[in-house]
């Protein structure tokens, strides 16, 4: 039964909600202004937020038929049998009430602009595969991506520990926020075919492979411009370049992606998982370093 919680809980995933606490941790220790239990209440709350949105489109991917036999992806727990739905609702919604529990302290903390923050982003986990108008369904998800594990989630850090928001902040939030969606991106285009019979309409379904490709390149060419950006405007150092580093792995990964189809992108979704990590620490170690 654990395996199959933690099978639920999609472990590689959760570098898209650890990686912008970090980034935000960073920006507030350039301004001075970095607070440890604030910093490690948000980094769980991000956490369980994100445990609480897999077990959501676990269960409400099941329920609209976008996961049958002919999914290429990963297994998944409800349309395996390894979990019932209901017992994954409660799972569910257990984990959004330990998120709500950190981000009660978290409002205390910074305020009711927090409060507000949290509730969105339950909801808005929710919303991605479940109620009258599931975002993911309707080519919203890599904006919601985009929006809430970037800005929301960066600045959000930033503020609990500063009460108030940077301009390296604002910045900072684009990497994370676009790394993330790529990796939605290469789960979108592995997923085109079985996405399009399920009528889950994402960016791919609706423009095409070759629209992914170019949402790919995108995403990982604003992630990469950003350093020198920060570094140009003098809102960092030189050590806010560390992620270029990590270059070759994306220049390989967009090649994969173009190249291969169906299960065997699986490994350039994990590896686009691993560039968001690897990027990450070398981002927020960077903006740390040059504080």
């Amino acid at each position: 039964m654990l395996k199959s919680w933690i099978l639920a809980a999609r472990p590689a995933t959760l570098t898209a909600a650890a990686v912008p606490v970090a980034v935000g941790a960073a920006c507030a220790q350039a301004a001075g202004g970095l607070r440890p239990l604030p910093t490690l209440a948000a980094l769980l709350g991000a956490l369980w937020i994100q445990i609480g949105t897999n077990f959501a489109n676990d269960v409400f991917d099941y329920e609209k038929g976008a996961d049958t036999e002919e999914r290429v992806g990963p297994v998944r727990a409800v349309a395996s049998g390894l979990l019932a739905p209901e017992l994954m609702r409660r799972g569910m919604w257990l984990a959004f009430g330990v998120a709500f529990a950190f981000g009660v302290y978290l409002t205390w903390v910074g305020g009711w602009p927090i409060l507000i923050v949290g509730v969105v982003s339950i909801l808005s986990g929710i919303a991605y595969t479940g109620g009258p108008y599931p975002l993911g369904y309707h080519g919203l998800g890599d904006l919601f991506v985009l929006v809430f594990f970037g800005f929301v989630a960066v600045c959000g850090t930033v503020w609990v520990n500063l009460l108030a928001l940077t301009d390296l902040a604002w910045w900072a939030s684009v990497p994370p926020g676009a790394l993330a969606t790529a990796i939605l991106v290469v789960n979108n285009v592995r997923d085109v075919e079985t996405d399009a019979l399920a009528g889950k309409r994402t960016l791919a379904v609706r423009f095409g492979r070759r629209a992914g490709f170019v949402e790919y390149m995108v995403l990982l060419a604003a992630a990469y411009g950003v350093p020198g950006i920060l570094f140009g405007l003098r809102l960092s150092g030189p050590w806010v370049l560390l992620p270029i580093l990590t270059l070759p792995l994306a220049v390989v990964l967009i090649r994969r992606l173009v190249v291969l189809r169906g299960a065997e992108l699986n490994p350039v979704l994990a590896s686009t998982a691993r560039l968001l990590l690897l990027y990450g620490v070398l981002f927020a170690l960077g903006i740390a370093l040059d504080s």
